[in-house]
C-alpha cells in the first residue's frame, strides 16, 4: 500500500472509531483477556491488557490500528508472555469462510494480480501481460458466497443446539468483516476444554474420520430415519425414504463394508459443516475484535441479530460517502451499499470514500492525488 493510501485509510479508520464507539466493546472479563493490534505499516503487537470500554476507546483513538484483536482465552496475567499467562479457559469459536467452500461462483468474482509486473487481470493460470505464474488472487465476494456461508452457519448452529445442548442464546454470530462469519459459543461447559478435545469436536462437526462401525454396519443394522444426531442426518441423506433405504442396505450387504465407507466419505462434503478446524482447536488465538474494521476490506466485524436478513456489503459498510478521486483497476464488478461499481481499467474516477477504502484494501485502487 502506498504511503498516501495508508494515510487516507488510516484517517478513514480513525473517523470510524470516533463516530462508532457504540459498536465496539470489550468482551466479558476484559481484565483477563489478551489484546493485540497491527499497524498499517505491519507488525503484530500482542500481550496488551485493556480493562474497560473507556481504555479501549482511548487505545483505538490513539493507536488507530489497521486491525485489533482480542483473545478467546482468559488468563490470570494476560499481559505476560504466553508461558506465564496462566490459561483459565477459552470461548469456543468457529470460523466459516467463503474461501473454504469451493464454490463455482467464486471464479466469477476473483481476479489475479501479477507479482512480477503488478498488472491486474481476470482469473487465469498465468499473467496475460508477462506470462508469469507468480500471482496473488483477489476475491470480491458476492451475495451467493455469503448466502452459502450463511447456510453453513445455520447448519453449525443446529448441530450445536441439538447434539451438544448449547442454548441458542449462548451462540453469537458475527460477520468477520471480509468473507465469512465467526460463531462464538459463550459460557458453556466447553470453555475448559483444551486443544485435543476441540480438535475432536471439529472432526465431529465436519463429519471427518467417520467409520462404518459407528453406524451399525457390523451389526447389520442401519440408523432409522428419525434418529437424532449424525445417524439421523446420515440416514436422511443416504436413504431419503424407507424404500430407498432397503435398496441401499441390500446393495451394501452384497458389496461389503468398503462400499458403505465410500458413502461415508462422500457425505463429508454434503452434511459436514465446513469450518476451519485450526481456528476451533487454538486456545491461545487472538480474534478480530467485534465492532472493529477488517483491513482486508474496510468492512466492520459486526454482530448479526438476524442472519437471514443480514447483508454485509450494506450493513457492515460504515465508512462515509465523501467523494475521493482514485485510480481504479478491476476487470469485474462488485457491489457495496446496493450500488454496483466497475469494471474499471486503470482509470481515474471519483468514488465515495467507502468504495475507495474497499478498493485500496483489496489492492485494486490507489489515490489519484
Amino acid at each position: 500500500m502506498h504511503e498516501k493510501d495508508i494515510q487516507f485509510v488510516e484517517e478513514s479508520f480513525k473517523k470510524y472509531y470516533f463516530d462508532h464507539f457504540d459498536l465496539i466493546h470489550v468482551p466479558e472479563k476484559p481484565e483477563q483477556r489478551e489484546f493485540g493490534f497491527q499497524k498499517f505499516t505491519g507488525g503484530m503487537n500482542r500481550h496488551i491488557s485493556i480493562k474497560n470500554d473507556k481504555e479501549l476507546h482511548l487505545f483505538l483513538r490513539n493507536k488507530v490500528p489497521s486491525d485489533v484483536y482480542c483473545s478467546n482465552a482468559c488468563y490470570s496475567f494476560p499481559n505476560l508472555p504466553m508461558s506465564e499467562k496462566d490459561w483459565k479457559g477459552a470461548d469456543l469459536i468457529f470460523d466459516i469462510d467463503a474461501k473454504d467452500l469451493n464454490l463455482d461462483s467464486r471464479k466469477e468474482h476473483s481476479i489475479i494480480k501479477c507479482t512480477s509486473c503488478n498488472k491486474i487481470s481476470k482469473l487465469q493460470d498465468s499473467c496475460p501481460h508477462c506470462n508469469s505464474q507468480k500471482l496473488s488472487v483477489i476475491t470480491l465476494t458476492c451475495k451467493d458466497c455469503i448466502d452459502a456461508t450463511k447456510n453453513e452457519v445455520i447448519k453449525l448452529s443446529a448441530i450445536l443446539s441439538n447434539d451438544f445442548s448449547i442454548a441458542e442464546d449462548n451462540i453469537k454470530i458475527y460477520f468477520s468483516g471480509n468473507e465469512g462469519f465467526h460463531i462464538y459459543v459463550l459460557n458453556s461447559v466447553y470453555d475448559k476444554t483444551e486443544s485435543k478435545e476441540r480438535s475432536e469436536l471439529a472432526d465431529y462437526l465436519m463429519f471427518r474420520g467417520a467409520i462404518s462401525e459407528r453406524y451399525g454396519f457390523k451389526k447389520s443394522s442401519f440408523p432409522e430415519l428419525d434418529d437424532k444426531g449424525w445417524k439421523g442426518r446420515m440416514s436422511k441423506q443416504i436413504f431419503g425414504s424407507e424404500s430407498k433405504r432397503k435398496k441401499i442396505i441390500k446393495e451394501i450387504a452384497s458389496n461389503g463394508e468398503s462400499s458403505f465407507q465410500v458413502l461415508l466419505e462422500k457425505l463429508k462434503d454434503t452434511i459436514g459443516v465446513k469450518i476451519d478446524p485450526n481456528v476451533t482447536m487454538d486456545i491461545h488465538r487472538i480474534f478480530r475484535l467485534p465492532g472493529s474494521i477488517n483491513s482486508k476490506s474496510g468492512l466492520t466485524k459486526l454482530y448479526c441479530e438476524n442472519l437471514e436478513k443480514f447483508d454485509p456489503y450494506k450493513m457492515a459498510c460504515f465508512i462515509d460517502d465523501e467523494p475521493i478521486e482514485i485510480t481504479a483497476n478491476t476487470p469485474i464488478k462488485f457491489e457495496l451499499k446496493n450500488k454496483k461499481f466497475g469494471p474499471y481499467e486503470n482509470e481515474k474516477i471519483e468514488l465515495p470514500s467507502f468504495v475507495a477504502v474497499y478498493m485500496i484494501c483489496k489492492g485494486i485502487g490507489t489515490l489519484a492525488i
